[in-house]
């Protein structure tokens, strides 16, 4: 078990001195509820000391740029004074290139300036969530007796870290989820914010099954997250985690992955694929509805553009890339579509179309892209939800072997 309760007491280090009162200020409430104590340092030097004199600090949000000791150096030594902390970055959209590099050195998470206080709230229980869930799974090591245990372990960690919010705008709709299997495999997803208002979106499958494998999701995505705020474009995001993974990968391990980069302004989709499942392109089209089909059989090929209430299906173009993490020093080929109002681009692992029912079939490809046939998708979360619900129904008693992972993008907005 965790051996910490709230109040949760965060070391904000930062030399602007307007930064502690606003702290204080903007998050007094959670203060007040038992939720949050504050505690602050001016500088790397100052944090440490208080990092040694005081064992109860969970979090640090540090800026980088601080005299005497900054941000990136102060990262460097948190692990030597007590490794299960937990560090966020504050810095401005122009310090990419420090951002990066600080998640490459262990920084959990990042906020930028000025700080929106909703998005640090969301930002420290994130942080909080992980590190209960880590300290609870460093208690459970010592007394896995069985598989099983070990399994249950991984999942909490890999559950930990999924966005469980997700980004509004008038110009798309976004929604994602995942539903693990007894056996833990290592799907994870992740959408974020970048520079210039695009949004980042990633759905990946890591090999192998179990505790290696979450801890290697967790790995994996962190540096996925620093490559994506420090570099532009989708192949050299993918290029850039490879070569990462490759450096220290003794298990032989990699992760299938597809990252993608949406501009709202243009609605323009540009991205990679290490070696994963085809994204597929459901537009609201015009089709008829296609005759019913027998029981079990998959549907046949997709009818013309005519009158009609179904949505059209297509995948999007191949880029030809491998999985992550076995071959150093690849090139990862990139490419863009222009979406229309309307369209909807889903992302997902093979856990969507290899899902077996109790005579041993695949759901397949087929059937996922004639859900939409007779009615065209109305929302992301909508899309996303009907393709659980149909890999469920489909799957009926057998048991789920793989982890089911699913994102799903609306150019346009949510309908009203």
């Amino acid at each position: 078990m965790n051996d910490i309760q709230p109040p949760y007491k965060i070391l904000v280090v930062d030399d602007e001195p307007d930064l502690q009162p606003l702290v204080e200020q903007r998050m007094r409430r959670y203060v007040r509820a038992g939720q949050y104590r504050f505690v602050f340092a001016q500088n790397g030097v100052e944090a440490l000391e208080r990092l040694r004199a005081d064992d109860e600090i969970v979090i640090v949000l540090s800026d980088i740029n601080m005299p005497k000791m900054d941000g990136l150096a102060l990262l460097d030594q948190i692990p030597k004074v007590n490794p299960n902390i937990r560090s966020v970055i504050i810095s401005a959209y122009g310090d990419m290139k420090n951002i990066r590099t600080a998640m490459n050195r262990g920084a959990f998470d990042f906020v930028t300036k000025p700080v929106d206080f909703d998005d640090l709230k969301l930002t420290i229980d994130r942080t909080l969530q992980q590190l209960l869930e880590w300290r609870d799974a460093l208690g459970a090591r010592d007394r896995l007796v069985a598989l099983q245990n070990e399994l249950n372990v991984a999942s909490q960690m890999q559950q930990s870290i999924l966005p469980k919010r997700f980004p509004q705008d008038p110009s798309y709709d976004v929604f994602a989820s995942m539903k693990p299997a007894r056996s833990v495999g290592g799907d994870f997803f992740d959408v974020m914010r970048l520079e210039g208002g695009v949004l980042g979106l990633a759905v990946a499958d890591v090999s192998d099954k179990g505790v290696p494998a979450a801890l290697f999701m967790m790995s994996s995505r962190t540096l996925l997250k620093g490559a994506a705020i420090g570099l532009g474009t989708p192949g050299e995001v993918l290029e850039e985690v490879n070569n990462l993974l490759c450096e220290d990968n003794e298990s032989a391990m990699f992760v299938t992955l597809v990252y993608a980069v949406f501009d709202p302004s243009t609605r323009k989709l540009t991205f990679a694929n290490g070696g994963h499942n085809t994204p597929a392109l459901f537009d609201d089209g015009g089709n008829p509805p296609p005759p019913p089909l027998p029981r079990g059989a998959a549907p046949g090929p997709w009818p013309g553009p005519e009158d009609g209430d179904g949505g059209n299906s297509t995948r999007l173009p191949l880029t030809g890339g491998v999985a992550l993490g076995l071959v150093p020093g690849l090139k990862y080929e990139q490419s863009s579509i222009t979406l229309s109002p309307g369209d909807n681009v889903v992302l997902y692992t093979d856990g969507v179309t290899e899902a077996m029912n109790e005579d041993e079939e695949e759901f397949g490809m087929a059937r996922l892209e004639g859900l939409f046939s007779e009615s065209s998708p109305s929302g992301a979360r909508v899309v996303n939800d009907r393709i659980f619900d149909a890999v469920m129904e489909f799957a009926g008693d057998a048991s789920q072997s793989d982890d089911i992972t699913c994102m799903t993008l609306r150019a346009g907005g949510r309908d009203h």
